[in-house]
């Protein structure tokens, strides 16, 4: 009884809400695309996930602060989806609202939208995984530690490998915009690092509050 009631339960209204969200701003997304040709490629993942989540949290029920780190990253993904990433216009708003930009600080040269979106895979990564290690998975503290680190290096590098058999299949212009290089031979290790960075930083505050 108590199973059957675990799949047949619908997620808290709070949660509902968070995918309602991602929903709308998936959709918001979508006006006057600017990359219609990757537009596509961009947010599959994004609404499988939508269509997907009402079955997976009565299956697998998460709290809702697991659901609202994996609805945060879905969002900074498709943000930076509507622009191909190396496009995210961050600097202009900046420059709009304060009169100068984070290029203009630092003097970058380049787009890092991407490099925050590796970051954030990690960070918030270690709440939700952490709690499906330790609830679904029979883990400890530690153990759900490491499941942590585990997954961000192994979804990282799948991705990179993903990334890289794109380029050998698809268009090359339809590669070079998704992939957002933006001619760093190293992109891939840099992103890799950053979204391990983003797990390390993060964890010490979740294994202190032993949740």
């Amino acid at each position: 009884m108590h199973v059957a009631a675990l799949v047949i339960a619908a997620p808290p209204l709070a949660q509902r809400r968070l995918i309602g969200a991602l929903l709308l701003l998936l959709l918001l997304a979508q006006i006057d695309q600017p990359y219609p040709e990757i537009a596509l490629l961009q947010h599959i993942p994004t609404m499988l996930l939508i269509v997907a989540s009402p079955w997976l949290l009565r299956r697998w029920p998460l709290s809702t602060a697991s659901v609202a780190c994996i609805i945060a990253f879905m969002a900074f993904h498709t943000l930076g989806g509507r622009y191909a990433y190396s496009n995210v216009p961050y600097d202009d708003w900046l420059r709009a609202l304060i009169g100068t930009s984070l290029s203009d600080a630092f003097g970058w040269t380049r787009n890092h939208y991407d490099r925050l979106v590796h970051f954030a895979f990690g960070a918030l990564s270690v709440v939700p995984v952490a709690e499906v290690a330790r609830r679904w998975g029979g883990l400890g503290a530690r153990g759900a530690m490491l499941a942590v680190l585990g997954w961000v290096l192994a979804i990282s590098c799948l991705y990179e490998i993903f990334e890289w058999l794109l380029t050998i299949v698809a268009a090359g212009e339809t590669a070079d915009r998704y992939n957002g290089q933006q001619g760093d031979i190293w992109d891939a290790q840099k992103d890799m690092a950053l979204a391990t960075l983003g797990a390390v930083m993060v964890l010490p505050f979740v294994r202190a509050g032993r949740r």
